[in-house]
């Protein structure tokens, strides 16, 4: 097949398999059709066809239901680029201005028009504003598709999707959205629990997931998981954040190393690497090899390019350039590497040309001449059978810990059965009351420090 407008993939797609579900809706029941999307979304594009132009933003305020799916594949047939938005869209919608904003889906007279030029960007979407305030992060990529390949070299087409992250965010939205118009069925989870995603699995022989390790952290933890019926998953990807390795080897014994596949990418697809299972227990802790045409390198604070083994900010190219703008933001450079981008990662590469990730360089803290990076803190405190997650970062010259508890626990014991090095152990300790990072695996460190420092936030117990 060859590449052509995603709204007439769909009709393709549709033609072939009009029956096939494209998406099934959890908890709701309900079940949208191949041809359903395509007739729909048609009818959605011929009703909103005087308010959108061509190369429009459309805001999307429709959460995980297969109604965004259906307004994607209207946005896309008028030429447009949709942008689904986060639940508090407030300030994605200031930075972005969309043509349109739709809450809800009308039900349009059936009826179509003929679809436009495909949009020189298939999709927008919000950075998760982690390290400051969010960007709104532009596709560079057209709005085309070649229905008969493959979403990535490791998901074959024909699968069946288990989606369980917000669509507000790039990665759930861009393996979700490429799914179904690769002919991927799309189990579509309103939110993400631990008992929805080990019954879905099961009930709709799900192929793939796509999970973070907050996620797999849950999961791991959850009472039926060890009885749970997972023998239909081909593929288990995990991406967003640093996967504590004794939860990596859980998941690893658990649906087999050859089946788990770690990405490391961003919301800018700036440059993307992949491993299995199996060639991950022969590299503990690497995000694997640059796939997709891009290129790594780690370079000290002047740009000096530094020698396998030593760590520093990792940089990174695609072939064809930058496949992304900002609205609101800039990119981050490194001097002397034009074309290149840093998203602010510290890690090393080995003699293989894999990719060892250390944390992010502005919440490294420096404490007694040592380095302390506040991911290897949270993953020891989160190998405790009570902590649901923690959180690390710089208070007042020392290493805070935020403490999230799904049962009564002594924090002092807590901190103990981490095993830290002294300059490592945390000089104050603050339990919280619901989890501290969101359904796409972030924390957002610097917010936590800055709530507390303007005495906005802090309860429970504290040291130091």
């Amino acid at each position: 097949m060859t590449v052509q407008p995603i709204g007439a993939a769909l009709d393709l797609l549709a033609d072939r398999d009009p029956d096939r579900p494209a998406v099934h809706e959890v908890p709701s029941g309900r079940t949208v059709t191949r041809r359903e999307v395509a007739d729909r979304s048609a009818a959605l594009a011929a009703a909103w066809a005087d308010a959108v132009a061509p190369e429009d933003l459309v805001g999307l305020h429709l959460g995980n239901t297969a109604d965004l799916v259906v307004a994607c594949a209207a946005v896309w047939r008028l030429g447009a680029t949709p942008l689904p938005l986060p639940p508090e869209p407030a300030t994605v919608l200031d930075v972005a201005a969309p043509a349109l904003v739709v809450g809800s889906l009308p039900d349009p007279t059936p009826g179509r028009i003929a679809d436009r030029p495909p949009a020189s960007s298939w999709k927008a979407t919000s950075s998760g504003g982690s390290t400051g305030a969010p960007k709104v992060v532009v596709s560079t990529g057209r709005a085309t598709v070649d229905p008969d390949a493959d979403v990535a070299p490791y998901l074959p087409r024909e699968q069946i999707q288990l989606v369980s992250g917000p669509l507000h965010h790039s990665a759930p939205f861009t393996y979700a959205l490429r799914g179904l118009m690769t002919g991927h069925t799309l189990v579509l989870l309103d939110r993400f629990s631990p008992a929805a995603v080990l019954a879905a699995i099961p009930r709709f022989g799900v192929t793939w997931a796509l999970l973070v390790p907050s996620m797999l952290h849950r999961l791991a933890r959850h009472p039926d998981v060890g009885a749970a019926d997972l023998g239909s998953l081909r593929h288990l990807v995990h991406l967003g954040a640093p996967c504590p390795p004794g939860l990596k080897r859980w998941w690893l014994d658990r649906v087999g190393a050859e089946r788990v596949v770690e990405v490391y990418a961003s919301s800018e697809s700036a440059g993307i690497t992949m491993i299995r299972g199996d060639e991950w227990l022969a590299a503990p802790g690497s995000v694997g090899r640059p796939v997709g045409g891009s290129e790594f390198r780690v370079v000290d604070a002047r740009g000096t390019e530094l020698p396998t083994g030593e760590v520093g900010e990792v940089i990174m190219t695609r072939t064809g350039g930058p496949r992304y703008r900002y609205l609101g933001g800039t990119a981050r450079r490194v001097p002397g590497w034009e074309g290149w981008d840093a998203l602010g990662d510290l890690g090393w590469l080995d003699d293989e040309g894999r990719l060892f990730l250390v944390d992010r360089a502005d919440d490294v803290i420096r404490r007694d001449g040592h380095e302390v990076h506040p991911a290897r803190v949270e993953a020891a405190l989160e190998r405790h059978p009570a902590v649901r997650s923690a959180a690390v970062f710089e208070l007042h010259g020392g290493v805070h810990a935020l403490l999230d508890l799904d049962r009564e626990a002594d924090p002092d014991a807590v901190v103990a059965a981490a095993e830290l090095p002294p300059w490592a152990v945390p000089t104050g300790v603050e339990l919280v009351g619901g989890p501290l990072r969101d359904d796409a695996g972030k924390v957002r460190r610097h917010a936590l420090r800055a709530a507390r420092l303007s005495g906005g936030a802090g309860s429970g117990r504290r040291d130091g």
